[in-house]
């Protein structure tokens, strides 16, 4: 693995739209951050330095929205805490895997999560019934799953909503468990590379501070626009969006081995 840099200028003005157009859908829908904001940075940079790169702004969201959901919601997550140790051991799992494999599988491992995600329909046809009736068993299986995908590639909601969506969770709870999934799951991920001594991690999250404001901004406009437009249409842009995405990046995929 090469030195880490500070971010340069031209890599944050290529980032800087990314990261904003990512806290516009996660304000507007609660979620969507990391799922937008990854595959976008990893269309001109390799998935380590995109996941990198998202750490601060990601959990700089996740706090806000959190703290967003108020204290009726933090209450109401309570009784489904229970995944975040599965989740956080996943990720502490797929952080050491980003950082030992080969980064260009991961544009297909990105490209697969943003598949999933975008065929979430089909997948309700699949019978998870046995969620409900075994749900320490769900806890390890989805949380370590989760947090896997978290840990390599930045993305852990496709997984996360097959399985709250089984649960039946309200959606202003989900968008709350979402979110403190993911900041501990980012949490988790900054110690772990920070105990692992990667040269140069330091300064390269330092540098990615700057970052943090555009997200903040894209999701304070966002939970604006949040009642000005429909989600409907909202969704079907982004799918379209996410579809591009997938293609780009399965085809990047293929290049990298020519």
């Amino acid at each position: 693995m090469t030195d880490l840099t500070p971010l340069s200028w031209e890599l944050v003005w290529l980032a800087a739209p990314a990261i904003f157009l990512a806290g516009l859908v996660h304000g507007t829908f609660g979620i969507g951050f990391p799922m937008v904001a990854t595959p976008l940075l990893a269309l001109f940079t390799d998935v380590f330095t995109a996941v990198l790169t998202c750490l601060i702004p990601t959990m700089s969201v996740n706090l806000t929205t959190i703290w967003h959901g108020g204290r009726e919601e933090l209450r109401n997550v309570r009784r489904y805490l229970l995944i975040i140790p599965f989740a956080v051991l996943g990720t502490i799992l797929g952080t050491y895997l980003l950082l030992w494999l080969d980064p260009r599988p991961f544009l297909l491992i990105l490209a697969a999560a943003v598949l999933l995600y975008l065929n979430q329909d089909r997948l309700q046809k699949v019978d998870f019934s046995w969620v409900r009736d075994h749900t320490l068993p769900a806890y390890m299986l989805f949380g370590t799953t989760a947090g896997l995908m978290a840990g390599m590639v930045n993305v852990m909601l496709p997984v996360l909503i097959i399985m709250f969506m089984e649960l039946r969770i309200a959606t202003a709870t989900m968008v709350v468990l979402f979110n403190l999934n993911f900041f501990t799951g980012k949490l988790t991920q900054s110690l772990v590379l920070l105990q692992q001594e990667v040269p140069g991690i330091g300064a390269f999250l330092l540098s990615t501070l700057i970052l943090a404001p555009f997200a903040l901004l894209a999701l304070l406009i966002g939970m604006r626009l949040r009642k000005r437009f429909t989600p409907e249409r909202y969704l079907s842009v982004l799918r379209g969006v996410l579809w591009l995405m997938a293609g780009i990046l399965i085809l990047r995929f293929m290049l990298a081995y020519r």
